[in-house]
């Protein structure tokens, strides 16, 4: 019963929505509807590959999502180490409430925090820029500049919540082995190297084997709350482009048909993100259990427990 609700939202808005799949076949007309509309084949994936946009949307697509997933990974781990260290807790509480609070704030709340903190009439980043003589910058206008602060303004908005996941796992090294590093003479930083890292490694692997799947998704909500036809050169990504050709210029075809194109090679990616997490971190989705992690791997190192 209590699945019901949500079940039926999958249905409706998910499953229900396919049916609209075959407009990328045709020259569809809405007041002629599905039926009425002339039917053109592959025409719109045909003209999609020829277009001079295609390859621009496609490349600022793939960096700007990789750049996300690289820096989405390194940077909670690198903290979640860091915030491990303090042993007061009401301290380690209080920054970790501190820095996953963004997440639960909306891209249009956050954007329109951001283009007022980064303008360059009085924006806050560019006055501190301006006591050491730097600036000021056009950061949401410069092409060269947008790159950079879409994916820098991601990762500081997701990196506490990320971080909640590798302190789980660091809660869950065994004690036992840090105190068999410190009778082998290890160090602060020995233990990390050698039972630290090795103990949250496999959910690293299973965090960044799951985020293939998303390789193609750069970030629609953000990136539209912060372009500009200023940098669509370095900004525009398959989402925004998708609905500007859609919605703002009705090309209802050629948008489904690009659409499509992304959630095939999409959904190849996610295969292959699952099959990766299961074969590096032995991850199961129809385990008969828990969809985690069955095993952890022996720290490496000299001292053994």
């Amino acid at each position: 019963m209590m699945l019901l609700p949500g079940m039926a939202l999958l249905v409706i808005f998910q499953y229900v929505p396919m049916a609209g799949i075959v407009i990328a076949f045709q020259d569809f007309v809405p007041t002629k509807g599905f039926f009425g509309s002339e039917w053109v084949g592959l025409q719109h994936f045909a003209f999609m590959l020829n277009l001079p946009d295609t390859a621009t949307i496609v490349t600022n697509t793939l960096v700007i999502a990789v750049m996300k997933i690289v820096l989405g990974l390194l940077v909670p781990v690198l903290f979640a180490l860091l915030l491990n260290e303090i042993r007061q807790h009401g301290v380690k509480r209080t920054v970790q409430t501190m820095v996953y609070f963004p997440h639960f704030l909306s891209w249009v709340i956050l954007g329109g925090i951001l283009v007022d903190v980064l303008s360059m009439n009085g924006g806050a980043v560019n006055r501190i820029l301006g006591w050491f003589g730097i600036g000021p910058y056009f950061f949401l206008g410069d092409p060269g500049l947008f790159r950079g602060v879409i994916v820098v303004t991601d990762v500081w908005k997701e990196f506490g919540f990320s971080t909640i996941i590798y302190l789980a796992a660091l809660s869950g090294i065994n004690p036992v082995l840090y105190e068999a590093a410190v009778m082998d003479g290890a160090n602060r930083w020995k233990q990390v190297r050698h039972v630290t890292l090795p103990g949250i490694a496999p959910i690293a692997i299973l965090m960044a084997t799951l985020s293939i799947g998303g390789i193609l998704n750069a970030g629609f909500d953000q990136i539209f709350n912060l372009y500009s036809p200023l940098v669509y050169q370095t900004g525009d990504i398959i989402d925004t482009w998708v609905y500007r050709a859609g919605l703002l210029d009705m090309q209802y075809g050629l948008a489904t048909a690009v659409g499509l194109f992304k959630s095939v090679v999409g959904l190849v990616l996610i295969s292959v993100s699952y099959w990766a997490a299961s074969r590096f971190a032995n991850y199961r989705i129809f385990s008969g259990g828990s969809p985690w992690i069955d095993t952890i791997p022996t720290p490496t190192g000299s001292f053994t427990c």
